[in-house]
């Protein structure tokens, strides 16, 4: 076999994973959409459907995948099953608040909480991991930090729904990271988790006569069925993206989501002023900076393999982790 037909293999794997990790970040982008096709439902509603038609549609990814094993192991642990109750807190907080965004008219806020995620990783790192920034990543923390600060001060209003999306994501990712679980069965066993309460939730809005599923005809009851797949599928996809891809290729993937999510805003006519201007440019500045030390560093490590020498040690938590919204 030659050399150019021994790589065939790994140059197709390649080719699959790129595909399936910029659907997956595509997905990711277009949320919005979705959520304001269904937004004649509350943000609740909305959560708690998402929440419990992700339960069958896991338990069938999980029956083709043959993870079965790996919930049954997660669930003999209580340290695993603790942590993930925590986790299901985390990521039903941030997707209630990315739904409230959505359905209020604050895309460009909750794409501006996505695009500081990753900055948000590196100083989670040194506060809570006690690592060592490099100098370019603190510059690019301090860049986005500026950032926030001009939109606080130019648009008068403390951007709380971008922090608190960044933050609970960040927190979910450093936890799950620290969890001996995989994505598909630790996502299935943190919507059981919450699945008697969004259930128990919209059996009493019903009664109340509250609910919009049921009331909106089959279309609508359809759509907010399709928040189960939409929320499954771009995980799966993640999933089988990061076993083709570097982490280095996956980071500047991740960037699709926020852009898709800040196209769309300015598409539904929210209101970009100069201070969002300003806001944004450092915002895009820091992660240019995060994102071009990030390739120095990984070409210093191969280089470094190659020469059979260890690797100087990176910062960790800053590579990619599987989207919440």
């Amino acid at each position: 076999m030659s050399a150019q037909g021994a790589r065939t293999p790994e140059e197709a794997a390649v080719r699959v994973g790129l595909a399936c990790g910029i659907a997956a970040y595509a997905i990711w982008g277009v949320f919005p959409v979705y959520f304001k096709a269904v937004e004649g439902a509350s943000a609740a509603e909305i959560l708690a459907h998402r929440i419990l038609w992700s339960v069958p549609v896991g338990a069938l990814v999980l029956f083709v995948r043959r993870q079965w094993p790996e919930v049954a192991a997660a669930l003999a642990s209580p340290r695993v099953l603790a942590m993930l109750a925590v986790t299901a807190i985390a990521i039903s907080a941030n997707w209630l608040i990315y739904i409230i965004a959505v359905v209020s008219d604050r895309v460009l806020e909750a794409s501006l909480g996505y695009y500081i995620n990753p900055l948000m990783y590196v100083a989670a790192g040194v506060f809570i991991m006690r690592e060592t920034l490099r100098r370019a990543q603190v510059i690019a923390v301090a860049l986005a930090a500026i950032g926030v600060l001009t939109l606080t001060i130019g648009a008068g209003a403390f951007p709380w729904m971008a922090l608190a999306l960044a933050f609970l994501f960040t927190a979910y990712g450093y936890l799950r990271k620290t969890t001996p679980v995989g994505a598909m069965p630790g996502l299935f066993i943190e919507t059981c988790l919450l699945a008697p309460v969004a259930l128990v939730y919209l059996v009493l809005l019903a009664r109340a006569g509250e609910a919009a599923f049921g009331t909106r005809g089959a279309g609508f009851d359809a759509l907010l069925m399709l928040a189960g797949p939409a929320t499954v599928a771009p995980l799966v996809l993640f999933a089988l993206a990061a076993r083709r891809l570097r982490l280095s290729t996956l980071g500047f993937l991740q960037y699709i989501a926020p852009t898709g999510q800040f196209l769309l805003g300015l598409y539904y006519g929210e209101a970009f002023t100069l201070a969002h201007a300003f806001a944004f440019g450092f915002i895009w500045l820091g992660l240019a900076v995060f994102s071009l030390d990030a390739a120095r560093a990984n070409q210093a490590e191969k280089l470094a393999r190659a020469a059979g020498a260890p690797p100087a040690p990176l910062t960790k938590g800053a590579g990619p982790s599987p989207k919440s919204s």
